[in-house]
């Protein structure tokens, strides 16, 4: 996809079948991001990133058969609903299942916790397989699908310290991701712009801010980063999970444009 949109709306799907919470209405998972995706283009967002939000507690590396078949589904749902660029995430982090989604889709970047390194967390030890990822890429024939790749990402922690800068070095020159991303500690959490200095520094790569941006942060942080993931700010009293409001989706773009004029 050509560039990064500055403004990217994250829908957060209702558990899938097989997770421990799903109630046994696909469809009606399928029509919440339907309607999700019609509320982010409607608001003016540039783009959008699903993900099995739900689906707690996460498989640490890959997810199973029926987890990919209606991710890949939903995903489809969404190109035939919007015309914005798609994004895929499948958490933990499952970079081959998002890609299989975004062939099966159409889908044109997919994210990725942990591209290189590793990380510890609630699933246990998070490991970056960057040559596996970039060598299905290529077989698939998916050169044009961007990797979207997080450093120090939110709900972990590193094996070992590391310099910011060093982990972008190797996320970016060893892991080849197009785009980089940044976090706060947790879902919904604030990412310290201190820190987005930093990674800008450090790589000619976009980066991107992708947790804790709110309507009253957003401008600053457009200031240092290329673009904003969001999700948890733009669902009722800021937590994330459910449904988008379209109000609080409209003053998120309304801020963000207030503050470029």
């Amino acid at each position: 996809m050509p560039g990064v949109p500055a403004l990217i709306g994250v829908i957060h799907l209702p558990p899938l079948p097989g997770a421990p919470r799903f109630e046994g209405a696909f469809e009606t998972v399928r029509e919440l991001a339907r309607q999700d995706a019609r509320t982010l283009e409607a608001a003016g967002f540039g783009a959008i990133v699903v993900e099995n939000f739900g689906d707690a507690p996460f498989f640490p590396r890959a997810v199973p058969p029926e987890t990919v078949a209606a991710m890949a589904v939903v995903a489809a749902d969404l190109r035939a609903t919007t015309g914005l660029p798609l994004g895929v995430n499948v958490l933990r982090n499952d970079a081959h299942a998002a890609l299989a989604v975004a062939a099966a889709s159409g889908a044109g970047f997919v994210r990725v916790n942990v591209h290189t390194g590793a990380r510890v967390a609630d699933q246990g030890i998070l490991e970056g397989a960057a040559h596996d990822t970039l060598r299905l890429r290529r077989a698939l024939g998916l050169d044009h699908v961007a990797l979207w790749c997080d450093v120090d990402v939110k709900h972990s922690a590193p094996v070992h310290e590391r310099p910011l800068g060093d982990e972008v070095a190797d996320v970016v020159e060893r892991g080849l991701a197009d785009v980089v991303l940044v976090t706060g500690s947790r879902t919904g959490a604030g990412t310290d712009l201190a820190d987005v200095r930093s990674v800008v520094a450090a790589t000619a790569k976009p980066v991107v801010v992708a947790s804790g941006v709110t309507a009253a942060t957003v401008c600053a942080t457009l200031e240092v980063a290329a673009g904003v993931i969001v999700g948890s700010a733009l669902r009722a009293g800021g937590r994330p999970g459910g449904p988008i409001d379209a109000a609080r989706a409209r003053a998120f773009v309304e801020a963000a444009r207030g503050g470029r004029r």
